[in-house]
């Protein structure tokens, strides 16, 4: 992100308001390959590919706020295969990280990755540090330590129906496992930030927290998150949860979280109720069906259907409800914004 807009993201959060309307994207491996013309496998392997296609989006859309912005990652292998996650890839499918635990009795084998060193962490570092002379001479910085979040990690580990299963049958076995997830997380955040002093902002993504209750929650995923977003001071604590977002929303303030990007299936309204004023939102157009699918006149309908619902304009930052997905056109981001008031020219 520029200076300029790291201020008008940070402005936002803290309450000010913009003029067009902020418009914000959660842009990565779902989309950027695609949309570039090049293969998802060769956006992971090729730092000149990954770079150009990040830059092109950037100029491309001028005005968007791309967050985290220049994102290093392995799709959902990232985290997972410094647990030691047999990782599966493809020309152009996502890549896949194998289960690591049979069950919850091994959770306590499980021992803390050093995000130095292990698995592709490395090599997301590495990828950043090349980058950032480019990065910075396209005016732009590197301004979040970007993870996925604890249950995300776990569900890899252990499975997503195992792990939410022995939440209810062995909550001894997963509150060490989610401890020693937990521990690394916030070593992985902090490294980041020790290599890269720019970075003034967290963003976690976790959706599996929306598949329990509200119970499970506060006894579970609350005490990690708020150690997650707690691992250095930062301006902008960013979490992604486009599952259900109901069941985290009244504790998001609790977690250390100032922005939350939740599902298109809750309103606005729905989430500001149970979030609270302080925590600004960043939604809400369904992704697939309406941002990707549509023609770029339903894109429009949409949106002015998506800022008639939103009653206030503060602390809101119009984006979908998730990541942007693959397939989005670049006609479809234009009609997104000229309704917000960038014009046609985006």
């Amino acid at each position: 992100m520029t200076p300029e807009q790291w201020d008008r993201l940070v402005d936002v959060i803290e309450g000010g308001s913009m003029d067009p309307l902020p418009a914000a994207f959660i842009i990565d491996s779902p989309w950027l390959p695609g949309w570039a013309g090049i293969s998802v496998l060769d956006y992971y392997t090729s730092e000149s590919l990954w770079f150009e296609a990040n830059l092109r989006a950037i100029r491309e859309f001028p005005d968007v706020l791309f967050l985290p912005g220049f994102w290093a990652e392995f799709g959902m292998c990232t985290e997972p295969s410094a647990f030691g996650a047999r990782c599966v890839w493809a020309e152009n499918e996502f890549p896949f990280a194998a289960k690591v635990l049979r069950g919850p009795e091994e959770a306590a084998s499980l021992h803390r990755p050093d995000p130095r060193q292990d698995g592709l962490l490395p090599f997301v570092l590495k990828r950043l540090e090349h980058a950032r002379p480019r990065i910075e001479q396209a005016g732009h910085h590197i301004r979040f330590a970007v993870s996925r979040g604890p249950f995300n990690i776990a569900t890899f580990l252990m499975g997503t129906a195992e792990f939410l299963t022995a939440l209810y049958t062995n909550p001894e076995e997963m509150h060490a496992l989610l401890a020693t997830i937990t521990g690394f997380l916030v070593d992985w955040l902090r490294v980041q930030k020790e290599r890269f002093p720019t970075i003034d902002g967290i963003m976690l993504l976790d959706d599996p927290v929306g598949f329990c209750g509200p119970d499970e929650f506060t006894e579970f995923a609350l005490p990690c998150l708020r150690q997650a977003f707690s691992a250095f001071e930062a301006r902008v604590r960013f979490f992604h949860n486009d599952a259900s977002g109901l069941v985290c929303a009244p504790h998001l303030a609790a977690a250390g979280v100032n922005l939350f990007n939740f599902s298109f299936e809750h309103t606005f309204d729905e989430i500001r109720q149970r979030a609270g004023e302080t925590v600004a939102l960043l939604g809400n157009l369904p992704p697939r069906d309406v941002l990707a699918a549509g023609t770029p006149e339903e894109v429009r309908r949409a949106v002015r259907s998506m800022l008639a619902s939103a009653r206030g304009r503060s602390r809101i930052l119009f984006s979908c409800g998730g990541g942007m997905p693959p397939n989005v056109s670049t006609a479809n981001l234009r009609a997104f914004l000229a309704e917000l008031g960038y014009g046609e020219s985006g």
